[in-house]
Parts: C-alpha cells; structure tokens; sequence
C-alpha cells in the first residue's frame, strides 16, 4: 500500500490527522486506492456528543506543579482544536484518537451538578479552592446548549464554595452574574489564556477558540464586574509565539488584568507528533528551528515529564523565558498568578434541603 500525505487542514480543526491512541493494538493510515480518492477535497468534520456517565465529578491532584488538589471537568475533548492540548492524550483512555477524535468526539456531564452537590455534601468532606479548565476549557462552543458548567457554578455558589477558573472562551461573559457575587465574597477569580496577539496565528493554532481580540474583552468585561482577573501566556512556544510575551501581558494590563503567568509547550505522548505535523503544514519554513529550540529547553527532547521542569523547561533558552517574564511582570505591574486574591474557604456551608430542621444559630 501506498501511504498518501496529508491532504492538509480542515477547516476549524487543529490536528491534521486521526492517528488511534497508544493502547490500540492497530494503527491507521491512509492510502491511495488508486479510485481518485487522494485528490477529492477534505470535507468538513462535523461534532458528535455522547453522554458521560461518570459517577464522581471531583478529580483530584497530587502534582506539586500545580496549585490547586481538586478540579472539575465538565466535559471530555475540547472542541476548540488547540494543536498543544496538553490534554489531547487523555482520549486514549477512551478508545479514541488524541488527534481529530478529541476535538470533534466530545463527551459532557449532564449530572454533573447533581454529583457535585452530593460530594460536598458528603461529612467528610473539607473545602478547599475548586479549579476548572485544568484539562479542557469548561467554556468550550458547546457549553452555550448545555450550561454544564453555568449549573456545577451555581452549585458552588450555593455552598460557598470558592473556584477558580482558566479559560480561552469569551462564555465566561455569560456567568458573570453568578462569579460576580462570588468574588464579592472572595470566592471565584479568572485566569484567561491568552496564546498569541497575531489572529492568523491564533486561527491555526487554536481554531474553535474565542479570537485574541474577543479575550481581552474579556479580561476587560470581568475586571469591570469586580471579578479577579489574570492572564495565561501560555503556552509559549519557542520559536512561534514566546517573542509576543511581553506584548500580551501588557495589553492584558491594559484590558484590566491584575496577575500573570507563563507555562512553555508541553508535548506529551502522541502530541510531540501532531504538533510536529502541524509545524510541517503550516509554518514549514520555521518547523526545524522550532522543534530545534523545543529540544534546547526539555534536555535534548521534545517531552520533559518530571515535576518542578515540565512546566518552565531547562537550559538557557527557558531561563531567559524566565527572566523575560519575570522584568516584564515588575514593569508592568502583574502579580503572580498563584499569589493574588487569596479565595475564602472559610464561608462554605451545606445548604439546607428541603425537610431539615432549620439552625438556631
């Protein structure tokens, strides 16, 4: 058989390819069958949902890279298409491929709410901050039909309980009414990830996701509500994008960001290959240098998993980033993302149900 190339990008997807997960025990190419096939144009890829009837919605965390040990994912696969998800591999667990599968084969929570108020309405359980967008963006397209994530937010709400929030999707906006009141209280803050300034950029890289001028309004709309604000420049890429970081931290200043941070280009597992085919179609002039660079800040890899290096890299290249980031901060104005607007946990109560005796207290 003929192995055939790629036949390039379709439209508003990341990934080029569908290669399967690396616990199947096939792969798949495509080939030539010799019909005229190769030369027939790419079609669209349309979206399928299936329900996900996972029994927990909590997830927690050990990773000391991390600030937070618990998190919620409303939703598996991110329509958004970001060709660095570091998330990506995670459908390999599900059967599926980290490449086009994961970002047209998505899977919500629709119980996610009931779950949630049943864990912390558990005895034993003790509150400390919930994140989301900690794996895939709770405010992804399909988030507008489904409010998976507006109804886990009113939950938290109701039991006080503090959150914080990543995001790339101008949604966020809609929820405003309900983080508003909770950031009154101390208890919900935003960071918006913010990859690059350049929208062609942004439309091959991240193709469902809200464009760069949408999240700053963003960043503006919640800073005006009286929401906690940061920005996410992240994740720099070496070679593509790491020389707009100073740029994007202070129009995210300009736009009402309070805080910052950085994370470098991750490539776990089946990524290192997606996003070097990626380079290939679409920045071939500057694929060498890039991955060349890449391999500069993870010890001669494209991939550095250990805890305390996967986040910032090693190496001169990535202690530069550091400084960069770090001159552009104090200049600027920003705090460290981890270090502003402390969330109160200190207010969670269980909400009495229908029935209860009521306190006298």
């Amino acid at each position: 058989m003929e192995q055939m190339p790629s036949k390039g990008p379709r439209k508003g997807r990341g990934s080029l390819t569908n290669a399967v997960g690396r616990f199947e025990g096939y792969d798949r190419v495509e080939i030539d069958d010799g019909w005229g096939s190769a030369d027939e144009p790419v079609l669209p890829l349309g979206t399928t949902l299936t329900e996900d009837t996972t029994r927990t919605i909590i997830a927690r965390n050990r990773s000391p890279d991390v600030p937070f040990d618990r998190s919620i994912n409303p939703y598996r696969g991110c329509e958004h298409g970001c060709i660095y998800c570091f998330a990506r591999p995670t459908h390999a667990y599900l059967g599926l491929s980290p490449g086009l599968d994961f970002e047209s084969r998505l899977f919500y929570k629709p119980r996610a709410a009931e779950l949630l108020a049943k864990e912390l309405s558990a005895p034993s359980y003790k509150c400390e901050p919930m994140a989301m967008g900690t794996n895939t963006d709770p405010y992804q397209p399909i988030e507008k039909e489904h409010e998976v994530t507006r109804r886990i937010l009113e939950v938290l709400r109701d039991f006080n309980h503090p959150v914080s929030i990543v995001t790339k999707g101008a949604l966020v906006q809609r929820d405003i009414d309900i983080l508003g009141p909770m950031a009154a209280k101390r208890q919900a803050k935003v960071a918006v990830s913010i990859t690059t300034l350049d929208r062609a950029l942004a439309r091959r890289m991240e193709p469902r996701a809200a464009t760069p001028e949408r999240r700053l309004e963003t960043v503006r709309a919640l800073a005006d509500a009286g929401i906690p604000v940061g920005v996410m420049a992240a994740p720099m890429i070496p070679g593509l994008n790491d020389h707009e970081m100073e740029a994007i931290l202070e129009a995210s200043k300009a736009a009402g960001a309070s805080s910052a941070g950085y994370v470098v280009l991750r490539l776990p597992l089946e990524i290192k290959d997606l996003f070097a085919e990626w380079l290939e179609a679409q920045v071939p002039l500057r694929a060498k240098h890039v991955l060349t660079l890449i391999r500069d800040i993870r010890d001669g890899r494209l991939n550095h998993s250990e805890f305390g290096q996967r986040m910032k890299g090693s190496g001169a290249y990535a202690d530069l980033l550091g400084q960069r980031f770090r001159l552009a901060q104090k200049r600027i104005g920003l705090n460290m993302t981890r270090e502003l607007h402390s969330l109160d946990c200190s207010q969670f109560r269980k909400p009495p149900k229908a029935g209860d005796q009521l306190s006298l207290f």
